[in-house]
């Protein structure tokens, strides 16, 4: 198995300057959260295009600040520890991904479009194998399986051996491995092996956070940009294989920044595009029906950043949620501005914006 090299080529440059969810274990835990965040006035030329927020949104975005999504405590655990551990998973599933990245795939169908591949499954495996000898009592809830592990865990491990599987199967960047773990509910630590380059050049470079102890990317600090203005921006966003309401709302949106900001980039894959965020090379990065492990790495890491997290109607963020918006900061209210009266009329169309699953007896402090 090949091993994985990082190449000091490869610069960390902000250091200077879905949707089908397995019936057999949903569950809708009925708990909710107070939105805190503040509401800024977009400049003149993006006010003639702004949504009329609702009451609620209205009262949402009026609220401040944006309430930490880390945990207070990753536990008895050591911090070095966690990383260490978190960073290993990660980069262990990464070598299975370059070991295959040049190679033919062998694809399957979840659905019409959203795609596997053995590479997935055999990252998937490469990681919990990991996470099972090194943690035999903790939880762990995979893209690809399900949930494992002891329910009455404080530790909850989240897996996506491998985010942006279309665009592995296609040879085109940007994919990675994504490994976050929770304790108690909140992001505690987290590890993202992105992969860069492309045909015939992939390389890699990890980006890495444990929850008070800042964001890094190939050892180095990192922070968000400092942009405060959306016509500056270049944002990030990504759709799901279902072609209904949110998808069309998620087309508008993506419209409406375009013809104010910079552009806005489709990648597809989560956890890269929260690391962009993180990395300063992006402003903020939005989408909905995302899932645990979509988001509990990255979302950690922008956090660690600077960055704040939160749903897209602007209420209180955890990984359970189907929706997420993170930004520098600057831009976090001035997208919601737009973003928050979009989400409010979807949930008036009855889309569920419930949390999403929450393993059973899995003992948080949400």
């Amino acid at each position: 198995m090949a091993s994985i090299l990082v190449s000091s080529r490869i610069i960390c440059w902000s250091t200077y300057n879905q949707n089908q969810t397995p019936s057999s274990f949903i569950r809708r835990p009925n708990f909710t959260s107070e939105s805190r965040n503040s509401c800024l006035c977009l400049n003149s030329k993006s006010k003639s295009k702004s949504l009329y927020p609702s009451s609620t949104t209205k009262a949402v975005l009026s609220e401040t600040p944006y309430p930490k999504i880390g945990a207070l405590s990753v536990g008895p655990i050591s911090s070095s520890q966690l990383l260490q551990s978190v960073e290993f998973a990660a980069k262990t599933g990464a070598e299975v991904v370059m070991e295959a990245v040049n190679k033919p795939r062998n694809i399957s169908y979840k659905g019409l479009t959203d795609l596997v591949t053995d590479t997935d499954k055999v990252s998937e495996a490469a990681i919990l194998n990991v996470v099972r000898k090194k943690f035999p009592d903790h939880l762990i809830l995979w893209e690809e399986g399900g949930v494992i592990g002891n329910s009455s865990s404080d530790y909850l491990w989240c897996i996506d051996p491998l985010d942006g599987t279309t665009n592995f199967a296609h040879g085109y960047p940007s994919f990675a491995v994504s490994v976050g773990v929770l304790y108690r509910g909140k992001p505690a630590a987290a590890a993202v092996v992105e992969f860069v380059g492309g045909a015939l050049c992939w390389n890699t470079r990890t980006f890495s956070a444990v929850a008070g102890g800042g964001a890094f990317c190939n050892g180095q600090k990192i922070h968000v940009s400092q942009t405060d203005n959306v016509e500056r921006a270049l944002l990030v966003t990504g759709f799901g294989y279902e072609h209904d309401d949110p998808w069309a709302t998620n087309m508008n949106l993506f419209k409406e920044f375009t013809d104010i900001s910079r552009g806005v980039r489709r990648l597809g894959a989560a956890a890269v595009d929260m690391c962009h965020v993180a990395l300063g090379i992006v402003e903020a990065y939005w989408e909905y029906r995302l899932k645990p492990w979509d988001m509990a790495a990255g979302a950690l890491i922008v956090e660690e950043a600077g960055g704040p997290v939160s749903r897209m109607d602007g209420g209180n963020f955890t990984v359970f949620d189907r929706s997420l918006l993170v930004s520098n900061g600057a831009l976090h209210s001035k997208l919601l501005e737009r973003i928050g009266p979009a989400t409010e009329e979807l949930k008036g169309k009855g889309i569920d914006f419930s949390l999403w699953y929450k393993p059973d007896d899995y003992n948080t402090e949400l």
